[in-house]
């Protein structure tokens, strides 16, 4: 298996070119699907005042629409099993799955459906939409950085993108918390996620 994973079965001649350096979004407007063997969804949280604890979600699926000509008009939607939680500690990721937390077996996926989207000038753009965690959906807001585009070996043509966003999880209903003898709590209220996003234009 290459370094990229295949489209179909048929392999190409030769290993198509890559795109320009610097290509832009106006050249790229179409659907895509996002590649999760080549994407990580991740998370951060303050533990104990002292330190982060930092974990993922390994099965997700979601979509693309660039429009280069109105980036506006661009969208992204994400399904995420939360069941598919990894924070690298058995007990920790049996927790987090339990009613004190995402109760994943009342509500087994975490969606994104976006609301609107703005590019910020350069390769820096802004998209804001829905978050629905526990059956609470609330606005988010994700800046994101693109990446560039390519055509792999297999002739699938790619776009990168790394985002960040911020995000108080009791808003959502994550009030689980323990309280430190030497003063304040277990765990922060204030969440990063952090997202690097291949994604393949449809067919």
């Amino acid at each position: 298996m290459g370094i990229f994973s295949r489209k179909d079965s048929t392999p190409q001649a030769t290993a198509a070119p890559a795109a320009p350096a610097g290509t832009g979004l106006a050249t790229l407007t179409g659907d895509y699907t996002i590649d999760p063997a080549h994407t990580s969804i991740g998370f951060t949280a303050r533990h104990a005042m002292v330190t982060n604890v930092k974990g993922s979600f390994t099965e997700f699926s979601g979509s693309l629409h660039l429009d280069g000509d109105n980036p506006g008009k661009s969208t992204a939607t994400l399904d995420v099993v939360m069941d598919s939680i990894d924070t690298g500690n058995t007990d920790r990721d049996t927790h987090l799955k339990s009613a004190d937390f995402f109760k994943t077996d009342e509500f087994p996926t975490m969606t994104f459906r976006s609301t609107g989207a703005e590019s910020l000038g350069g390769d820096d753009y802004r998209i804001t939409g829905d978050l629905s965690i526990l059956g609470v959906t609330r606005p988010i807001t994700i800046d994101l950085e693109f990446n560039g585009a390519a055509t792999d070996p297999f002739g699938n043509q790619r776009v990168g993108f790394e985002g960040k966003a911020e995000l108080l999880r009791s808003e959502w209903g994550l009030t689980w918390n323990a309280a430190l003898e030497t003063g304040g709590v277990l765990i922060s209220d204030k969440i990063k996620l952090n997202f690097d996003v291949s994604a393949i234009k449809n067919a």
